[in-house]
């Protein structure tokens, strides 16, 4: 991982829920599983996984969750549909989408996860870290946060 940035802020397609992350890295995720792709409608970029608590929301009434396995949810706008984090319920940690910010000249998609999953129309370019999703599941195992 490279250093962290200073605060982040920014806001859903509509303004009416504002994000600001503090101690943000500078590494973005790409995460190409079906889920994700099925949610965002091509490969989910974000922020690389922050605490819950390194996460301020304002307009909190406008933010929907949706539990979409039994160790996760997702949240987005409820009026504008804006996506706006993948939470990983055990760990408490928030995976934050990278649109919603503008981001300094250098953040940079550092790792993609789930390339097994990964639709041929979807190759970025540039070498990254690639993890399927045996490799992703196994590390949440040896972590303790997800169980078979």
């Amino acid at each position: 991982m490279t250093d962290t940035s200073s605060t982040l802020t920014g806001h859903c397609l509509c303004g009416a829920v504002a994000l600001t992350v503090q101690q943000a890295s500078r590494d973005i995720e790409v995460c190409h599983c079906e889920m994700c792709r099925k949610w965002s409608g091509g490969p989910l970029f974000c922020l690389h996984t922050v605490a819950e608590g390194d996460v301020g929301v304002t307009g909190e009434e406008h933010v929907v969750r949706y539990r979409s396995s039994d160790w996760a949810e997702r949240a987005f706008c409820g009026r504008c549909g804006s996506n706006l984090w993948y939470q990983l319920l055990p760990a408490g940690t928030r995976t934050v989408t990278a649109g919603l910010f503008d981001l300094p000249q250098d953040f940079a998609v550092t790792q993609q996860i789930f390339v097994d999953e990964r639709p041929h129309w979807a190759r970025l370019a540039g070498e990254t870290v690639e993890k399927t999703g045996p490799q992703i599941h196994a590390e949440a195992e040896a972590a303790g946060l997800v169980t078979k």
